[in-house]
């Protein structure tokens, strides 16, 4: 099922910046091959994994080509979410040497870093494909890139969590410092959004989930709590509340964390710890 993808805006922010970072006032190195050659080349990739960035792609040799007033073409074989092998063809294109050169390094940038962040997510996805709970992202991305790594998230499986500081509350324990009961602050923080919208409370003990259940939380995430007690929150909780588990969560650890039947795992590690997969960009020139 395709995802929905980051508005053009989005899309095409990132590529401006990151275009602006390598080329600068101009790719001194592409003016050594003549101005009029042209390429056929190919993106392909040298291990599996998960697809992700082909819009960003797209966008890239959209501007380094309407910057020398001609077309870059590509021809994609594949589509974001799929999974790959070694040596697959990604994509064909065909165009003038100068600004495809110009773009090469941009682009591989960007779609190793997403391709990263979807088969990292994939990994831990099926790891927790039997049972209920869901993956999670975070808001641990890299910078100026966090609509980007959280479309690259569903694309290998994942959940959204909220985007950003504007479209939920996640009460955690600096807020729970601020003098507040944690009764007063729940109450103040479901009044204070639209219905629907994510209330989330942290909390650190046993004794803590109890007070938020009572207080109307209806998600609450688990911080750094052992498998034993992860277990019994489930068992306290019921139906009052989803629960999501935090802290402590790697492909090792992501299975059994599961299995005591929370409804979420939040990791951070799949956007912030991100290896870029490994693409490589191949050119013959006419």
């Amino acid at each position: 099922m395709p995802h929905p993808l980051p508005s053009k805006k989005v899309i095409k922010r990132l590529v401006k910046y990151a275009l602006r970072e390598d080329i600068g006032g101009g790719d001194v190195t592409a003016r050594l091959t003549p101005k009029k050659s042209e390429i056929d080349g190919k993106i392909i990739t040298r291990e599996h994994g998960v697809i992700c960035g082909t819009a960003w792609i797209d966008e890239v040799f959209r501007k380094v080509g309407k910057r020398h007033n001609t077309k870059i073409n590509i021809n994609w074989k594949i589509k974001d979410g799929d999974q790959v092998e070694p040596n697959q063809e990604l994509c064909r294109f065909e165009g003038y040497a100068h600004p495809i050169l110009s773009g090469e390094r941009t682009a591989l940038n960007i779609m190793q870093t997403l391709s990263g962040t979807a088969t990292v997510t994939r990994q831990y996805a099926d790891a927790i494909a039997h049972t209920k709970a869901r993956l999670l992202d975070t808001r641990k991305t890299l910078p100026m890139m966090r609509e980007a790594q959280k479309y690259a998230v569903l694309c290998g499986g994942g959940v959204n969590h909220r985007m950003g500081l504007y479209d939920g509350i996640i009460i955690k324990e600096n807020h729970l410092r601020s003098g507040k009961s944690l009764e007063r602050i729940v109450a103040d923080a479901i009044a204070s959004m639209p219905e629907g919208t994510l209330v989330e409370l942290e909390v650190e003990s046993i004794e803590e989930l109890e007070r938020g259940l009572h207080a109307g939380a209806k998600r609450i995430m688990l911080d750094d709590f052992s498998l034993e007690d992860m277990k019994l929150a489930v068992e306290l909780t019921g139906d009052q509340a989803d629960l999501e588990a935090s802290g402590g969560v790697n492909i090792d650890s992501i299975a059994t964390i599961a299995e005591t039947g929370v409804d979420y795992i939040s990791s951070g590690s799949i956007t912030k710890h991100v290896r870029a997969l490994d693409l490589s960009m191949l050119f013959d020139y006419r």
